[in-house]
C-alpha cells in the first residue's frame, strides 16, 4: 500500500525488514517476525522517535531493507506498549502482522556508513526514486 497517512508525527509505528522477508510475507498475507522477534516471541516495532536508534543499531550495513509503517489502532489487542532500551516505551506485537494492514511499504537506503537513511523515507524523499 502507498498511502500518505502514518507521517513522522502522526503516531504511527514502524517496522524494519528485510526486503526478501517482507515480499515472502506479502505472498502469503502474513508476517512472522525476524529471527530475532521469534526469538523473543513478539514482533518489534518502533514510533517515529525510537526508528532512528534502532535502525543505527540493528539494520547499519543490511542491505536491501524496507521501512514498513502501520496505524497502532488497526494491530488491535494484541499491541503492547511496553519498557525496553532505557525505560522508553516500544510497541510489541504479541500475534502475526497481516501484512493487507500495512500503510504502506517504502525501501530503505543506506547512506555512505552503512547506515539506514530513515529521515528521507519518513519524509517520502525516497519515493519518487524508489517506489
Amino acid at each position: 500500500m502507498t498511502s500518505d497517512c502514518c507521517r513522522i508525527d502522526d503516531g504511527a509505528i514502524y517496522k524494519i525488514a528485510s526486503a526478501a522477508e517482507w515480499r515472502e510475507a506479502e505472498a502469503g498475507g502474513v508476517y512472522l517476525g525476524s529471527a530475532d522477534d521469534l526469538r523473543d516471541g513478539f514482533i518489534h516495532f518502533s514510533t517515529a522517535t525510537q526508528l532512528d536508534v534502532t535502525a543505527r543499531k540493528y539494520y547499519t550495513g543490511r542491505a536491501d531493507l524496507v521501512l514498513i509503517a502501520f496505524g497502532p489502532a488497526v494491530l488491535g489487542p494484541q499491541l503492547r506498549w511496553e519498557p525496553s532500551r532505557g525505560g522508553a516505551l516500544f510497541p510489541h506485537l504479541y500475534a502475526p502482522l497481516e501484512t493487507r494492514l500495512a500503510a504502506w511499504v517504502r525501501p530503505l537506503p543506506l547512506d555512505g556508513d552503512g547506515v539506514p537513511c530513515i529521515g528521507l523515507v519518513l519524509t517520502g524523499a525516497t519515493e519518487r526514486k524508489n517506489a
